[in-house]
């Protein structure tokens, strides 16, 4: 495993990967990142793993190695990497840590994610600590307009969240007014507030309460998203207000979802993005008919495709 720079970087950008399929995923993550990123092309990257993974294949190691990504082993149970997302949020608070005196600010990504173009907003305004997306979808999310349900009701208790004092937001794809629940699949932080490392600590205490158990069982999907719910509590507790940034709606754009996103805000081409997710969209042949893409994102993304996971 491999050390990182101590030199303080403006931003590193980190992902976690579990699996030798989602490793090459990352790979174009990277790739993405030194040939699009602009002035940030040349940051320190990333990629979390857990200790006991598989040995990566040396061919993939080498290539990382060229793009200089630093791989990084994190400490996980094999019953937390089993419970849904457990190990990106134990990993996004590792590689916090790792960052506190290495970075002004942390960017922290889904691997099945590509940067199109300098992602300046990314940097973070003035005092802000916090850069987010909104959900795409409510799904568990606590609509403003209705009480705070029996589940999230405990994730505030246990945030110490005060729920009559949370404002709200609005989600990207459905365009619900919601209570605030971040996307965890793009978050900036200032790692010195040290909130990622809270949002892991925070989601192993919580998400085997028995209080929650009943919620699984109702549902998947509140053990599917717990990981987000309890991010929300999180940063609620520890940031104010003022110190939280909507990041533009082009950042982590849910290219999976294009065809149900709001038609006055899709980008009208891909490169318009700054930053997208593509989720499942690699098991659609024809991903590309749902979208205009212009060179040289084109030319870049049929090159990469060879030896990779397909896009």
């Amino acid at each position: 495993v491999k050390g990182a720079s101590k030199t303080m970087k403006e931003l590193v950008f980190a992902t976690m990967v579990s699996t030798n399929a989602a490793a090459r995923d990352a790979m174009l993550w990277a790739r993405s990142i030194r040939t699009f990123g602009g002035r940030f092309a040349n940051s320190p990257i990333w990629l979390l793993i857990p200790e006991y993974i598989e040995r990566l294949p040396t061919a993939l190691r080498v290539d990382l190695d060229k793009i200089k990504v630093r791989l990084l082993a994190f400490e996980a149970s094999k019953g937390e990497l089993d419970f849904p997302f457990a190990g990106k949020t134990i990993a996004a608070g590792f590689a916090e840590h790792l960052a506190q005196d290495r970075a002004a600010r942390l960017v922290w990504m889904d691997r099945d994610s590509l940067v199109v173009q300098e992602p300046t907003p990314l940097s973070l305004p003035g005092s802000k600590v916090f850069g987010y997306r909104p959900v795409d979808h409510t799904l568990i999310g606590s609509l403003a307009s209705q009480p705070v349900d029996s589940f999230w009701s405990l994730i505030y208790n246990y945030s110490g969240v005060d729920p009559q004092q949370v404002g709200s937001m609005v989600t990207s794809v459905d365009e619900k007014i919601i209570r605030p629940y971040y996307n965890a699949g793009m978050l900036v932080v200032r790692p010195q507030r040290k909130l990622l490392q809270t949002w892991a600590t925070n989601f192993r205490d919580f998400y085997t309460l028995p209080a929650f158990t009943p919620f699984y069982k109702q549902d998947f999907l509140y053990r599917l998203f717990i990981h987000q719910a309890v991010l929300a509590g999180t940063i609620l507790a520890q940031t104010d207000d003022e110190e939280r940034h909507e990041l533009p709606h082009l950042v982590n754009y849910p290219l999976h979802m294009h065809v149900a996103y709001p038609t006055s805000r899709r980008p009208a081409r891909l490169n318009d993005a700054l930053s997208f997710r593509y989720d499942t969209l690699a098991d659609n042949p024809h991903w590309e008919e749902i979208i205009p893409i212009d060179d040289p994102l084109r030319i870049w993304l049929h090159e990469q495709r060879e030896g990779l996971h397909q896009i």
